[in-house]
């Protein structure tokens, strides 16, 4: 399960070692250490990290398949979660140490920036191979986020990006050596922590109010 530890003015998210999917419990522990950061005073910043093969492999489609009657309920929960990352009051770095597939990739990009690992993992939105349409809401997140050309390519055809490829797109902010991925995402947050605050999560707010609405309307549906 997700663990928040804090080095210095920067708070780490691991998600954990395995594939990291979206399961009711483990967004509940994510959400329960976003609460922790909020409620922090002073400079702070937070990496969201993970230490096995995967970030994450987006929505835990085991348990959806089983809970079919609690889609609509699971998938506004999901939606939040990128909403809330998004307009944080604080400077998120997400450290991509290995895959990042679907709901994952998305959550990559609710962040302020992205350090991935340059010679292994993929970043990459397989929806369109797998049958799974975007939401409203994460359509708008992901167009929000990459270039035009870039959330069509990715959208459209699933392509695997690899670090390199990722930063050429802008997927992520940069693509560096597997041992230096945290530390750089450590730098990053902590050269900006003296940011956080409630002028922060407005200028953010302002930026991302059309995606804002739509990944809050099935929650208020």
């Amino acid at each position: 399960m997700p663990t928040l530890d804090r080095h210095d003015d920067v708070f780490v998210l691991d998600l954990g070692d395995d594939e990291n999917r979206f399961s009711p419990g483990w967004l509940a522990e994510v959400d329960a250490a976003l609460d922790e950061v909020e409620r922090a005073e002073g400079p702070r910043a937070l990496v969201t990290a993970a230490t096995g093969k995967f970030f994450s492999n987006g929505l835990d489609l085991a348990w959806l398949s089983g809970h079919a009657d609690q889609r609509e309920s699971y998938l506004g929960t999901v939606e939040r979660l990128f909403a809330r990352v998004l307009v944080l009051p604080v400077v998120t770095v997400a450290a991509l140490q290995g895959h990042v597939f679907a709901a994952g990739a998305m959550l990559s990009l609710a962040h302020d920036l992205r350090v991935m690992r340059a010679d292994r993992g993929f970043w990459c939105l397989p929806e369109v191979d797998i049958g799974l349409p975007f939401s409203p809401g994460m359509s708008a997140l992901v167009q929000a986020r990459l270039s035009p050309q870039t959330a069509h390519v990715a959208m459209t055809t699933g392509r695997r990006y690899g670090g390199t490829d990722a930063q050429a797109a802008a997927i992520v902010d940069s693509a560096v050596a597997e041992d230096a991925v945290r530390p750089t995402a450590l730098e990053l947050a902590g050269a900006h922590a003296g940011k956080a605050g409630p002028v922060l999560a407005a200028i953010k707010t302002g930026m991302y109010a059309p995606v804002l609405a739509e990944l809050r309307s099935r929650a208020a549906g």
